[in-house]
């Protein structure tokens, strides 16, 4: 069953060897070169399975990996039966609320601390189960980089994200992130963070007055 139909990728929700899975594949572009167009699907396939892997390393929760397809330019990985962040956070009693985005904004130190950048942090890309345990999801765009710009990007997505789908609440929820993060990586990192992120907020005032 097709679940999301992107640019990139199309999201199929299947049965494998009697599990429920979830099968992302990279569709083919018919306005490039069939051999490099195999080539770049094949480079992000398995780009993505390395970050996944690399990000529930550093102790972030994502759905397991069961298969990389670079025939079928697919990974075959775990359902994770749960809601997006987006729909449910507005609606949840206060103290939920501070819990989780504490904790998603821990979950971002610990794949900042060892250099991996989600790429499109979004309440769109973070699923919590009934249980209310947290996982990042949808590594396309993510890459590893020490670099405090692609951190301060990561983290200003975030703030976008929130500003965008829960506008009324989104200093707060941004300030419970943050709370997190820096538990993970410190106060004196968090504070670089901060200052980049006002950075790349008045370069986007600029470029848009311009």
């Amino acid at each position: 069953m097709l679940l999301k139909r992107g640019a990139e990728a199309e999201l199929h929700l299947d049965s494998w060897y009697g599990m429920k899975v979830i099968i992302k594949r990279r569709v083919e572009k018919r306005y490039r070169i069939r051999e490099l167009d195999e080539e770049i699907r094949s480079y992000r396939t398995t780009h993505e399975a390395v970050m996944m892997h690399r990000a529930k390393e550093c102790g972030v929760p994502t759905p397991t990996i069961f298969m990389v397809d670079l025939t079928d330019k697919s990974i075959i990985m775990e359902y994770i039966q749960g809601v997006r962040l987006k729909d449910i956070l507005d609606g949840l009693p206060e103290d939920e609320k501070r819990r989780i985005l504490t904790e998603v904004g821990r979950l971002i130190g610990l794949m900042h601390r060892k250099n991996v950048i989600h790429g499109d942090l979004t309440t769109s890309n973070i699923i919590v189960t009934k249980d209310g345990k947290i996982y990042f999801i949808d590594f396309g765009l993510s890459e590893f980089s020490d670099e405090i710009e692609k951190r301060g990007v990561d983290l200003h997505l975030m703030k976008r994200a929130l500003q965008s789908t829960h506008h009324a609440y989104f200093e707060e929820y941004f300030r419970e992130v943050l709370n997190g993060y820096s538990e993970v990586v410190g106060k004196e990192e968090t504070e670089k963070i901060i200052s980049k992120i006002r950075e790349i907020e008045k370069r986007g005032r600029y470029i848009s007055k311009r």
